[in-house]
């Protein structure tokens, strides 16, 4: 059993230094996967068991307007990540077609990068 742990550790550790991006591993989120799993496992805590309990005998709260906000904030946001999309990606130097990943670090590259992270951070 303890054999079999050990080669798990080894694997995932493997993967995170061998495989794994070097220009984006100081940034957010990045540099593991555990920040991601603990915020989905915060999230589902409190959306399943704290977040009923504090509201059992509570109104609910009037988030109409805070609501808009939020959406025309991601309308906005979303726009601008097509638009680095269309910029850093199809009218620029990539095709349509598959192709290798530039890990270089030129400033397309690294905009492509940024734009995959935003993409990525936005879904929390």
């Amino acid at each position: 059993m303890a054999g079999v742990l050990r080669g798990l550790v080894d694997g995932y550790h493997d993967i995170l230094e061998n495989y794994s991006d070097p220009r984006v591993k100081d940034w957010p989120l990045m540099s593991s996967p555990l920040p991601t799993l603990a915020i989905c496992l915060t999230y589902a805590f409190v959306v399943k068991v704290a977040g009923p309990k504090l509201m059992e005998k509570r109104k609910p709260f009037e988030l109409q307007k805070t609501l808009i906000v939020y959406n025309a904030l991601q309308v906005i946001f979303s726009a601008w990540l097509f638009r680095e999309a269309l910029h850093a990606g199809w009218f620029s130097t990539y095709s349509f077609r598959c192709q290798p990943v530039d890990y270089s670090y030129s400033e397309h590259a690294m905009r492509v990068a940024g734009g995959c992270w935003w993409y990525y951070f936005s879904k929390f």
